[in-house]
């Protein structure tokens, strides 16, 4: 379908990758990996046209449908799932091909714009549509709101349900997660897996790569690698390519023997036992992927937390609504030192207003929140990243913290965080979303927090920083409170899970796989519940809408017939109106008017009027059937 043949790609003078040759395959599930700036966005450019090779051939199939997420959103006054159909191209185009016909009354037009609406199931598209925005997290009311309405995260949800919506041959997908809940999330990963045409996907979430690419192409020193399998496939095949780097794998044992001799004096002494065993986990994970991030730009650690008492922060029956709606009632927490927590619960539970409560942020509407003498809380949410002071550099971001600190140890600092050089005394203004998390971050780290509540803190950060921040928040000692739909972070940095649901907070039994099923079977009993509530009276009850349906599928039976007794009437016409045109071009001839000629035009003229006839027979009978047809 898309093949590109020794292909090189330059952006300005840099070149991204060169000599490129692949074909990709109507069924083919890509991950598009590298780190920021290698290419990956061009490489999709390239492909939806918006760039032009320097060198080889790109081509793509004739009529190939390519869907891509739009990366804005215009304010627009029109309803939510409207704004998803305008992802059918082609349903948009019937649509308003029907509305011209109707105002022409062109019945044979119609008849055919029908048939055509019906085979790309186009009468079922606002159910689909409906249920796109569903998994992404819209509740029913929300469908009908306009887009105008919608904050720049939900905006993003409504480009993705619009790329969805689009009856593709192949999908781009560019960090789709990036604004979505763990619960959409779920939702994505499990239609992408039903997903017929050809997947690319660039994602920096190593588990939802895992569960929806069969291989990889791995973008690095102006070269794109082809890997067999899923992410977690390449990383041990990168690892073993670049453990033969013999330096590279020396400093990593010396990391990993660190780490052993901590465990080894630490791990029979009770006051250092759970800090052990956090370090036997990072150890486990290390020893299976850190090789393939040896060449990481990125090093860094929270300090030793020092003394901290117990408890750091307490939540004592504290409730919380915005206006009349309750979303938290009767939390209770106390956070101690090494509690490591992550929090679960459906889109609009409370995990955001839960850590806002924690970091002070929102204030409770009855309750209280403690926090003992020497806390000090690290908090990251996502809107902190708009507050950074756009024509301020890194370091003088760091000044603002610490203002003795010299220039010296504020580029130290911020070196392990990858801002080098010129980078660290540039404004801000022009660096991207995953610069200016990491910046975020760097503050967040220098401050030396014994609490950390994050929330979504991966957002936008490339896969060598959620590493450096994982080996980071396994050595972490204080408490820590996490929301992400990073599984794999969630996974290796939180000892604990907690639910949100139904305004509470309580510890959750399972693990991840377990909170899957679980918003699985919570889905069910909501359609359940919807069901039951079609089933109350009227045309809604289930009966009802069996019968209905029934009548309709008697209906197209009955009207099949006259549908193809049309056809036959439409094909007749077709060879009268030919036979017609040829008739007047021989009765045109002025030879045929000689008097030699006399016996073939007696005939001619007789075929001529015996065509007319039937031809004005049969069009009353088209006229009359297509009349009988529109009213039925």
């Amino acid at each position: 379908m898309i093949y590109f043949e020794h292909v090189t790609l330059r952006r300005g003078k840099k070149v991204l990758f060169s000599d490129f040759s692949l074909t990709i395959h109507s069924k083919d599930k890509i991950g598009v990996t590298g780190a920021n700036g290698t290419g990956k966005s061009s490489f999709f450019g390239l492909i939806l046209g918006k760039l032009e090779e320097d060198k080889g051939q790109f081509r793509s199939k004739t009529k190939l449908t390519i869907s891509h997420v739009a990366q804005e959103t215009p304010a627009l006054d029109m309803a939510a799932v409207d704004y998803v159909l305008l992802g059918d191209v082609e349903l948009t185009s019937l649509q308003q091909r029907i509305a011209d016909a109707e105002d022409k009354q062109d019945g044979i037009l119609l008849s055919k714009l029908h048939e055509r609406m019906d085979a790309i199931a186009g009468y079922q598209a606002r159910a689909r549509a409906g249920q796109l925005l569903n998994g992404l997290g819209f509740t029913t009311v929300q469908e009908g709101h306009v887009v105008s309405s919608f904050s720049g995260g939900w905006r993003m949800r409504l480009n993705l349900a619009q790329a969805l919506m689009c009856r593709s041959d192949v999908l781009l997908l560019d960090e789709p997660t990036n604004h979505l809940d763990l619960e959409a999330v779920l939702w994505l990963e499990k239609w992408l897996k039903s997903y017929q045409g050809a997947l690319l996907l660039i994602s920096h979430d190593r588990e939802f790569l895992d569960s929806t690419i069969t291989s990889i192409a791995h973008i690095e020193q102006e070269k794109i690698t082809m890997y067999a399998g899923n992410y977690t496939a390449f990383e041990l095949r990168r690892a073993e390519q670049l453990a033969l780097q013999q330096s590279s794998f020396e400093k990593q044992q010396r990391e990993i023997a660190h780490m052993e001799s901590f465990i080894t004096r630490f791990k029979a002494k009770a006051t250092k036992a759970k800090q052990a065993q956090s370090r036997i986990k990072a150890l486990e994970r290390m020893e299976k992927i850190a090789p393939a991030h040896v060449d990481s730009p990125f090093s860094f650690a929270f300090k030793d937390a020092g003394f901290m008492p117990t408890p750091l922060l307490q939540l004592q029956k504290v409730s919380f609504a915005y206006t009349d709606v309750s979303i938290l009632e009767k939390i209770s927490i106390s956070l101690l030192p090494n509690d490591r927590i992550g929090l679960l619960g459906p889109n609009g539970a409370g995990k955001s207003t839960l850590i806002k409560l924690l970091a002070g942020e929102s204030k409770p509407s009855v309750g209280q929140v403690i926090l003992s003498k020497g806390v000090r809380i690290g908090y990251f949410a996502q809107h902190q990243l708009e507050q950074l002071d756009s024509n301020a550099s890194p370091i003088q971001h760091l000044f603002e913290i610490n203002p003795s600190l010299s220039e010296k140890e504020a580029r130290l600092f911020l070196g392990g965080f990858n801002f080098h050089g010129d980078m660290a005394l540039e404004s801000i203004a022009s660096f991207s979303g995953g610069e200016k998390a990491r910046l975020v971050l760097a503050m967040l780290v220098y401050q030396q927090p014994n609490v950390l509540l994050m929330d979504e803190p991966t957002n936008h950060l490339d896969l060598d920083m959620r590493h450096a921040l994982t080996l980071a928040l396994q050595n972490f000692e204080g408490a820590m409170v996490l929301v992400s739909h990073d599984r794999h972070l969630l996974r290796t940095v939180c000892d604990n899970l907690w639910l949100v649901s139904g305004g509470k907070a309580d510890l959750f039994s399972g693990d991840l796989d377990d909170y899957a099923n679980w918003l699985n079977e919570q889905r069910l009993v909501e359609q359940q519940g919807d069901n039951a509530n079609l089933q109350t009276s009227g045309e809604h009850t289930r009966d009802a809408r069996k019968a209905k349906r029934k009548e309709e599928a008697e209906q197209r039976k009955a009207l099949q017939p006259k549908r193809n007794q049309l056809k036959k009437l439409e094909q007749r016409l077709e060879n009268l109106h030919s036979k017609e045109a040829e008739l007047n071009d021989f009765l045109a001839d002025s030879a045929l008017y000689e008097t030699s000629e006399k016996d073939r035009l007696i005939k001619l003229t007789t075929e001529h009027n015996t065509v007319k006839q039937e031809l004005d027979e049969v069009e009353e009978a088209w006229v009359e059937l297509s009349e009988e047809l529109e009213n039925l």
